[in-house]
């Protein structure tokens, strides 16, 4: 108590340019759920918002029925949880903070129609500044169904725009929301183990990896992901038969899981050149990249393609229409190859970037370098650079 009498003195002596100086914005930052690839980038953006003055405190709930299966929930210690309840079959999330917002200068949501109590902070907290954080439109979606139109209606009740990528900047641009209060985050999840893993794996090692996994060409395609549609699993293996064709001791590697396993296992079983290795994580997954010239990949890109960078494998990819939007780190021609929905196409770009060591050599070396680029560091530093500009602008939502 003597303490808190000694502070009001204190203060009652202090200039509003002084008091200004010592305060702490706080900054909510609300998630619906916790995943364990989402940790490294709160624990360093923490520490930027500390070395720029500012306190963070992460508010998250549980996830759904499907998503408990899968196991990949995080902790930190310092987070706080919500109470969750899903509604309809998932579609509708409730999770209030009525508490919790009414000491936060900034709000950070995600831009998800599900999530109902984004709108109590949008529309009933006037004077505390609200920021969404999101791709700017379901890019697999309809943009003329009636969720996306009521996504857009929400999308400008608010102060600040944090978009994954330069792919989103378009996409909030089209509901006239202000360039200039919108900051481009570089989604990313953290790749220092898997960095790592790859620097330990020497000539020597590739030898024995080889070895295990039974390949002796140096000109291997390999495809890491889920089998299902987006991914275009028959294009790709159209497309390999092609590559095989011209190249004959071309050789694929084929890991992960999905709807289309039997497709992928069958293709395996009549073509002893590609191989099915099931699902690879971690190591196993490092090892397979260590040996691979090229990376797979017709369909759907997402972050997947950190992996290419990280591991110096250039992805080869195509304009397929259904890419998620870090598909905007592939610099075409330079760390990766984007070409037409076309399997001659597509073969043709592959064979040809094996075949040209030189240009491979700088593909490798662009894609390590954008590895540094795409971090979770920098994720998070660009983030709080966009927090504290939005917490130095006047609010601007009570002008739509």
């Amino acid at each position: 108590m003597i303490l808190f009498y000694l502070f009001l003195n204190l203060k009652s002596t202090m200039t509003k340019n002084e008091v200004n100086a010592c305060y702490q914005p706080t900054v909510l930052f609300v998630q619906r759920r916790l995943p364990h690839y989402r940790l490294p980038f709160f624990e360093a953006l923490r520490q930027e918002l500390e070395e720029r003055g500012c306190r963070l405190r992460l508010l998250h709930g549980m996830p759904n029925k499907d998503e408990l299966s899968k196991n990949d929930s995080g902790e930190l210690p310092w987070a706080e949880k919500l109470p969750t309840h899903y509604l309809l079959g998932g579609r509708i999330c409730w999770q209030p903070f009525f508490e919790k917002i009414k000491d936060a200068d900034l709000v950070i949501c995600s831009h998800e129609n599900k999530l109902l109590f984004n709108l109590v902070a949008q529309y009933l907290y006037p004077s505390i500044k609200v920021a969404l954080f999101g791709h700017g439109a379901n890019l697999q979606g309809n943009p003329d169904s009636w969720s996306e139109k009521v996504k857009r209606v929400i999308a400008k009740r608010a102060d600040w725009w944090f978009g994954y990528t330069a792919m989103s900047l378009p996409l909030i641009n089209r509901f006239d929301f202000p360039v200039d209060r919108v900051t481009i985050a570089n989604n990313s999840i953290d790749t220092h183990q898997m960095a790592k893993l790859f620097g330990e794996i020497d000539d020597s090692k590739k030898d024995v990896i080889r070895d295990k996994l039974k390949i002796s060409s140096k000109n291997v395609g390999v495809f890491i992901g889920s089998f299902y549609e987006e991914k275009r699993i028959e294009f790709m293996l159209e497309a390999i038969i092609k590559i095989k064709k011209l190249v004959p001791d071309f050789e694929m590697l084929i890991a992960g899981n999905g709807v289309q396993r039997k497709l992928i296992e069958d293709f395996c079983r009549e073509h002893d050149w590609a191989k099915y290795v099931g699902l690879c994580k971690g190591k196993e997954k490092v090892e397979l990249l260590s040996v691979s010239t090229v990376m797979i990949n017709p369909g759907l890109v997402g972050l997947g393609i950190l992996d290419s960078f990280v591991c110096a494998v250039p992805m080869i990819t195509t304009d397929c229409g259904v890419h998620s939007p870090e598909i905007a780190y592939l610099k075409s021609g330079i760390n990766g190859l984007l070409v037409d929905f076309s399997q001659d196409k597509y073969a043709t770009a592959v064979i040809e970037l094996m075949n040209d060591q030189g240009k491979l050599s700088a593909m490798q070396q662009a894609c390590l370098e954008s590895a540094k680029e795409y971090s979770v560091e920098n994720m998070a530093r660009n983030f709080a650079e966009g927090i504290i500009k939005c917490l130095a602008e006047p609010i601007y939502r009570g002008n739509q």
